[in-house]
């Protein structure tokens, strides 16, 4: 199973253990321990599903005190959106575009916003790391753009987008450093560029 199976999977479980406890908004939920062993996944992916849930903004972390819900039954976007993605071709085209033109918005607040110290660190990363995911390469990006809002646009749009391919695609790495060395000199036009060569796309030119 991949690693967005298991993350939707264990959404699906967790907001199905809610029902039958009838847990609601303000209570508490198990520990990481206690998901773990219920819903007998890892630590560590229960602990990615409850960092994405935590990011859509369904719970909230309260340091010393344990992980409650925010408003988890009441939020039926991401069952929405699934439902209606999976059923139309079209959607599965939007989600892909939506997701793009995040990506380079933020590429866009990175390099109006971001110090070169911030942008070294990823540099540092990308050079010391020979395998990485793209999502762990436009997370960063996305966490140092600084906003709040986009990232959790990002974050569940991916999650879509990821559900419906049944295979990743592979970019090359040379591809990954053309951008980031685009993005190092703080050129704009370069930075989008090289997105667009990244991602292979040839028709978003209203907007860039």
């Amino acid at each position: 199973m991949t690693n967005t199976k298991v993350y939707l999977e264990i959404v699906k479980q967790l907001r199905e253990m809610i029902t039958i406890d009838g847990l609601k908004t303000g209570d508490k939920i198990p520990s990481e321990r206690e998901l773990s062993e219920r819903l007998n996944f890892g630590r560590s992916s229960v602990r990615e599903a409850l960092r994405a849930l935590e990011l859509l903004g369904l719970i909230e972390t309260r340091r010393g005190e344990g992980t409650y819900i925010r408003d988890f039954r009441g939020h039926q976007l991401v069952q929405l959106l699934s439902t209606f993605i999976l059923q139309d071709q079209k959607a599965k085209r939007d989600v892909f575009e939506t997701k793009n033109y995040i990506e380079m918005d933020c590429l866009h607040l990175v390099v109006q916003k971001a110090d070169n110290q911030e942008i070294n660190k990823i540099k540092d990363w990308f050079e010391a790391t020979d395998h990485f995911s793209d999502d762990e390469f436009f997370q960063k990006f996305m966490e140092l753009s600084d906003n709040h809002l986009f990232l959790r646009l990002w974050s569940i749009l991916k999650e879509y987008y990821h559900s419906q391919e049944e295979n990743y695609l592979i970019y090359k790495r040379e591809l990954y450093l053309n951008l980031l060395n685009a993005i190092a000199e703080k050129d704009l036009e370069k930075t989008l560029s090289a997105y667009k060569k990244l991602r292979n796309l040839s028709n978003f030119t209203d907007k860039y």
